[in-house]
């Protein structure tokens, strides 16, 4: 009985006090819509990239990098599963930013593909960071030379869940192929350019930025090709999927690469929490499209952040602090 008083009498107590809030005085202190509005502020930011073997991770890291010099915040970019694993880190707060692919962005924010069991609810964008080549090697002595010969070969189609995954079986349904036409693998990008090198694999589909440390380096020591796909496979893929473009992998890209080969790719984007502070995602959005510099010199692909480009693939909500930093550059009117 005692307890049930108490409770009535905290309760009417903070309805009275609430009304004495809302009536009386129109005029609220200053700053105080600000405090109310105000966003989470980790005192130490968490960016979600990928294995060591591809873009993700040094790139994410020269992010954290920068953000730390630049905005004053900590940060530290953690190796990852990816683009897919990446969207439920955000979703269950366990990191703050994350690389992601923008068609996985997309998935993750409708609750389709490898996110039907629920759409990640708390995921914005920063914006876009470079394309994302998808690169179907093959080791040079396959002698595979179209994606259509690759019936029958052992193919690694991307770690299981991942965006690589999808692509790959995006890519095989323009040829009529099927994961089913394939004696499949499901490996990592370093699991499959070593598994090809000692002769396990005839090849691979990898999504990332090019030149890819793991295909660099089975480049240099085994010999690759990467195979080109035709202008209207091109065509059909990007008409039913929109967030591909066609992609050129120039020559010389790799080691004894003397073509350029043609393919299609999706952009790279920077996500984050919907959860945090507006000024503060302003100021990473600002420090990393404005210090591109150490971060070219870590991989060529950052000579593609730019804020002309920031919206490219972008179809899922920006963070408020993006979007007023973008705003601010005359990219969005």
């Amino acid at each position: 009985m005692i307890r049930r008083v108490s409770r009535g009498v905290v309760l009417a107590l903070v309805f009275i006090l609430a009304l004495a809030a809302c009536g009386g005085n129109n005029q609220e202190e200053p700053g105080a819509s600000d405090a109310n509005a105000a966003g989470e502020k980790p005192s130490s930011l968490i960016i979600a990239t990928g294995g060591t073997a591809g873009t993700y991770y040094p790139l994410g890291g020269g992010i954290a990098n920068l953000i730390q010099e630049k905005a004053g915040t900590n940060a530290t970019a953690q190796v990852t599963g990816a683009a897919v694993e990446n969207m439920r880190l955000i979703s269950d707060k366990e990191v703050d930013l994350a690389i992601t692919q923008g068609d996985i962005a997309d998935y993750a924010a409708k609750g389709t593909e490898m996110f039907n069991d629920g759409a990640v609810g708390n995921l914005q964008a920063i914006g876009a960071l470079y394309q994302e080549t998808i690169q179907i090697v093959v080791s040079e002595k396959s002698g595979i030379t179209t994606v259509s010969e690759l019936k029958g070969k052992k193919v690694s189609v991307g770690a299981p869940g991942s965006g690589t995954e999808v692509n790959a079986r995006q890519i095989l349904e323009a040829y009529g192929l099927t994961f089913d036409d394939l004696s499949t693998e499901r490996l990592s990008f370093g699991d499959s350019a070593k598994k090809m090198q000692d002769g396990g694999l005839d090849a691979a589909f990898v999504t990332a930025g090019a030149p890819t440390a793991a295909i660099n380096e089975l480049a240099a020591t085994t010999g690759i090709k990467l195979l080109t796909i035709e202008d209207d496979k091109v065509k059909a893929i990007t008409d039913k999927y929109k967030y591909y473009s066609q992609q050129i992998i120039p020559a010389g890209t790799y080691p004894k690469q003397d073509a350029e080969v043609k393919t299609v790719a999706v952009k790279a984007i920077m996500s984050v929490r919907a959860e945090l502070d507006e000024q503060l995602v302003y100021d990473i959005t600002k420090t990393i499209y404005e210090n591109t510099e150490p971060l070219i010199a870590i991989n060529a692909k950052a000579n593609e952040i730019k804020t002309d480009n920031a919206l490219e693939g972008i179809s899922i909500p920006l963070h408020p602090g993006a979007e007023k930093y973008l705003k601010e550059k005359g990219v969005i009117k």
